[in-house]
């Protein structure tokens, strides 16, 4: 459908002459509608009124006996801007925009224009405009009940990839945490790759903040669970493991937190999760394209603003109370399942829990090797199983390794990231 309206193309003559040749079943409803630009309702809206002025009397021009939806000349261009802008990030395939959202717009035109129109007048404005489609309704609904009765019972945890900015050339992954009772976003970042330490990172940040949850709900990606039928080209596989045999590294970190994890058996289990990373994605893409931000850590500062935005200022539309607010009122009527994580029985530190593991067999000079690299483990006793605990800093580009023997730290060594294989995955 053509974006201007139609007394703006078209002359009524020239309107006339096309109707004329549907009305003589010379052009068919869709033809018509191609040459005029409209949709099925305005087209036929218009015929109404073409039959009703007569051919001699019809004009394009409507005389409107209200105007409570009147605005601005600079309402008009400012909102058009926003709805031309949007367009162009639905219109490229990358970016993982699909509709207008016309709630940001009217919060973008409140916000950094300081034009204040109604909602309706905006999606009004919308579809005269051509800025508009209609959505396909879904066969299957999101599930979006509340079922917990308290924080921390349980954490809804997903990770999307996408082009987030227009003007960036690589795709993130937007990995996110949401507490299932108060809809509070307990963790949202960006990073570089979907790797498993990517996902450990956010239950280490997650857990040191708020405790360790009853448990956590994730899908049935690999890095969650190995299904045997569908992860072929895992080492399990050829180990001839089955569903169900195999802990991942994200379910072994957990159980060490003392904390349950289950998945989701569908994609529409994951509704009350989805909704949140529909709408910080929408408003993440287009802060991002109205401000051309080129790089990661520009984007992550508005990311994190958003998720403040999220939990501090937006009442949620299944609880209808503020998420921040709904978690702080719980907590302090001491309706709460978050457990500090309590280290000091064990004598291990927070980089032996949050970490990858393997493990090796320390051969007869106390060396154990790890993807080709010998590494020298002083306090081993040969020829015993030792526990590897990887800790990779993106930052100096150093896996620490930590050895583990009979429940005793026997040691440290450092190794490139780059030198470990099970790092960059």
């Amino acid at each position: 459908m053509n974006a201007r309206q139609l007394h703006h193309r078209m002359s009524p003559h020239q309107v006339s002459v096309i109707l004329e040749s549907y009305l003589h079943k010379e052009l068919s409803s869709s033809q018509a509608r191609e040459k005029l630009g409209l949709g099925k309702t305005q087209f036929f809206a218009l015929k109404k009124e073409y039959e009703a002025q007569g051919k001699e009397a019809f004009t394009l021009s409507r005389k409107r006996n209200v105007s409570n939806n009147r605005i601005s000349k600079d309402a008009e261009d400012a909102l058009r801007k926003e709805l031309e802008r949007e367009q162009s990030l639905i219109d490229n395939k990358d970016m993982p925009i699909t509709h207008h959202n016309y709630s940001a717009i009217n919060d973008i035109l409140r916000g950094e224009y300081d034009i204040h129109i109604s909602l309706p007048t905006v999606i009004n404005r919308a579809k005269e405009w051509g800025f508009y489609q209609e959505r396909r309704k879904k066969q299957h609904p999101h599930d979006r009940e509340v079922i917990t009765n308290f924080p921390g019972e349980l954490i809804q945890h997903d990770a999307s990839i996408h082009l987030f900015s227009p003007y960036m050339e690589n795709k993130l992954s937007l990995i996110t945490s949401i507490d299932d009772y108060s809809r509070r976003m307990l963790f949202a970042d960006l990073f570089e790759r979907e790797t498993v330490w990517a996902h450990i990172s956010a239950l280490k940040k997650t857990i040191l903040t708020f405790g360790c949850p009853l448990k956590y709900y994730a899908d049935q990606h690999s890095i969650f669970r190995f299904v045997r039928g569908r992860d072929k080209n895992s080492a399990w596989y050829r180990l001839g493991r089955q569903t169900g045999e195999v802990r991942t590294q994200f379910e072994q970190v957990l159980s060490e937190c003392n904390v349950g994890l289950s998945w989701a058996l569908s994609p529409q289990a994951k509704g009350k999760v989805e909704r949140p990373y529909r709408w910080l994605q929408d408003r993440l893409v287009r802060a991002a394209a109205r401000k051309k931000i080129t790089d990661k850590e520009t984007l992550r500062q508005e990311l994190f603003s958003l998720v403040e935005q999220y939990n501090t200022k937006w009442v949620h539309s299944t609880t209808g109370e503020i998420p921040a607010v709904r978690f702080e009122q719980a907590l302090n009527d001491g309706r709460c399942l978050f457990t500090p994580l309590s280290l000091a029985q064990t004598g291990k530190e927070v980089d032996d829990v949050f970490a990858l593991r393997v493990q090796r067999f320390v051969d007869a000079y106390r060396k154990v090797s790890l993807d080709g690299n010998s590494l020298c483990v002083p306090q081993g006793i040969p020829r015993a199983k030792v526990d590897l605990r990887l800790v990779p800093n993106e930052n100096s580009g150093l896996c620490a390794v930590r050895f583990w023997q009979d429940g005793v730290y026997v040691g440290k060594q450092n190794v490139k990231n780059e030198d470990i294989a099970m790092v960059r995955f």
